[in-house]
């Protein structure tokens, strides 16, 4: 069992008479990925303003690195670092002086060669001396979380990294993360896209109104749903009828030609099948095996698409 960077217990926030965080519990491993999401306004944000030592919790224990939130902010700080939705760059200043200021900033020892390898690792060498204007939106992710990594923090949040880029932009990212994880650092991650946390959380919470609503692994929360299913399609409507009879309750596309039947999506239960159409000579064109995902798991708790998922 890995230590706990993060223990939350009973946290409350309140503003006025809105009850924005309402009691909340969790913990997050030392060395891992966890993933806050929830809907506009569920309180995450607050959450992670809270763990950053930018808002006071009204109630409730917070540790964040061993540390006390309320008593020992200074520490907590030291050990953290916070990527925001938006790159926080100054784009006057070239890659290299926005990793030197940081440098400067944090009074880095050999600042000069923690900055050069961060620009290697970031794969920014050629455009380090160029000004952080003229970076496309990937690059200055990567500059933005390369100024985060300048103290070295245990612990970094990150509010939706990926908000914004390209599909190889968005993986750049992912592969990064992992490298950080593989070396120890521990990382909080916000995000509007349900398919990064399935990549990388090994752990998920789902928050709505203030309040936890479920927590576990990726395939823990998938697995909470029923809806696990075997498609079949076929290639003309008698085949369709022929295996509908063979498969009474089955549900029917006819536009499509497909039938979705019931399944735990086990080799045997899938053999089966199979081996019942086949003893009635029907063949399905194609079978294909599916399982409720995040999006399907994220609406059946908060009763909102996942389209509206963007941190608050």
């Amino acid at each position: 069992m890995k230590s706990s960077a993060i223990a939350v217990s009973g946290l409350r926030k309140t503003y006025g008479d809105k009850v924005v965080l309402d009691g909340i519990d969790f913990e997050v491993a030392a060395g891992s990925v966890f993933s806050m999401l929830g809907p506009n306004g569920a309180g995450k944000t607050t959450t992670v303003n809270v763990l950053a030592t930018l808002a006071t919790p009204d109630a409730g224990t917070v540790r964040v690195a061993g540390h006390d939130v309320a008593t020992a902010t200074k520490q907590v700080r030291a050990a953290i670092g916070v990527t925001g939705q938006f790159a926080a760059v100054d784009e006057l200043l070239s890659g290299r002086e926005n990793l030197q200021l940081m440098a400067d900033l944090k009074r880095v020892r050999s600042g000069g060669r923690v900055v050069a390898d961060l620009l290697e690792r970031f794969d920014l060498v050629e455009s380090a001396d160029k000004m952080a204007a003229t970076y496309s939106g990937g690059m200055r992710r990567k500059l933005d979380l390369a100024m985060t990594l300048v103290g070295r923090p245990r612990i970094i949040f990150l509010d939706e990294p990926t908000t914004g880029l390209d599909p190889r932009s968005r993986r750049t990212m992912w592969a990064i993360v992992r490298d950080l994880v593989a070396e120890g650092t521990t990382l909080f991650l916000t995000t509007q896209y349900l398919e990064e946390a399935d990549q990388l959380a090994d752990r998920i919470v789902v928050l709505d109104h203030g309040r936890l609503v479920a927590q576990g692994t990726p395939d823990e929360l998938k697995r909470r749903l029923p809806g696990t299913h075997v498609r079949l399609r076929f290639t003309d409507r008698s085949a369709l009828d022929a295996a509908a009879r063979i498969l009474p309750g089955a549900a029917r596309d006819e536009q499509e030609l497909i039938l979705r039947v019931a399944s735990d999506g086990e080799s045997k239960s899938l053999r089966a099948l199979l081996d019942r159409l086949d003893q009635h000579a029907v063949n399905a064109q194609e079978f294909s095996v599916h399982t409720p995902d995040l999006d399907d798991v994220f609406l059946a708790l908060t009763g909102r698409p996942s389209t509206e998922a963007i941190s608050q």
